[in-house]
């Protein structure tokens, strides 16, 4: 509850960096999870055991871990199995975050099974969703937390460039645990509509830490 209080009605800033990216490596996040810091944000979303640890120790924040694993023929790839999550429980993150879609997942263990095995360790679970009915469903089963994460990212929700105001607001609405908002959030004007929706908290990543996405979002408006 304690980490619960403290990014209650705050920003938290997604630091991640994918192998293909030019800012890939522990200790380059690190830095980008300071500057964060900096400028106000109040915990760290990040990806792999590697730069979990790297930014708790620079940073001293509350990190919610994940770890992006491709698994063949499946399409989840968010903390997907029972080995990411013992992997994150090793890292001390105080979240971990996973895909709670209805997608098939690449082990045979059950959401649920993967929210005891978090909870056993002391560890909130925070369930990556993309509709209304996957948000429910993860409350169901004792996630901790909801993101909106992954709205755009399954075929069978909204296709859009912006925030999923509506998917937000559906959660706050229908959730009695914390919604974090996250997902296409990349301007003020943004950040503004979705604290409107009232979510608990909010997540921004690329529109801060991926300099590429930002350098292409300006070229590509300059060059209309």
């Amino acid at each position: 509850m304690s980490i619960l209080n403290q990014i209650k009605g705050r920003l938290i800033v997604s630091c991640q960096a994918l192998e293909n990216e030019p800012l890939h490596g522990a200790e380059i996040m690190r830095k980008m999870a300071k500057a964060a810091k900096e400028g106000g944000a109040v915990a760290i979303r990040a990806n792999g055991v590697n730069d979990v640890i790297a930014i708790k120790d620079e940073t001293q924040l509350p990190v919610i871990g994940l770890i992006k694993r491709d698994y063949p023929n499946c399409d989840v790839y968010i903390t997907p199995t029972i080995r990411e999550i013992d992997e994150l429980i090793h890292s001390g993150c105080e979240i971990i975050a996973m895909d709670a879609t209805n997608r098939c997942h690449p082990d045979r263990v059950t959401l649920k099974e993967k929210v005891e095995r978090i909870h056993q360790a002391s560890r909130l679970a925070m369930a990556d969703i993309s509709t209304l009915e996957e948000a429910i469903q993860a409350q169901s089963l004792g996630f901790d937390i909801v993101s909106t994460t992954l709205s755009g990212y399954t075929p069978y929700s909204p296709q859009q460039e912006a925030p999923d105001f509506q998917l937000i607001g559906e959660c706050v609405k229908n959730l009695s645990i914390p919604v974090i908002a996250e997902g296409r959030i990349f301007s003020v004007e943004d950040i503004k509509a979705v604290k409107a929706q009232k979510p608990f908290a909010i997540v921004v990543g690329s529109a801060i830490t991926r300099p590429q996405i930002i350098t292409k979002r300006f070229n590509d408006a300059y060059l209309e």
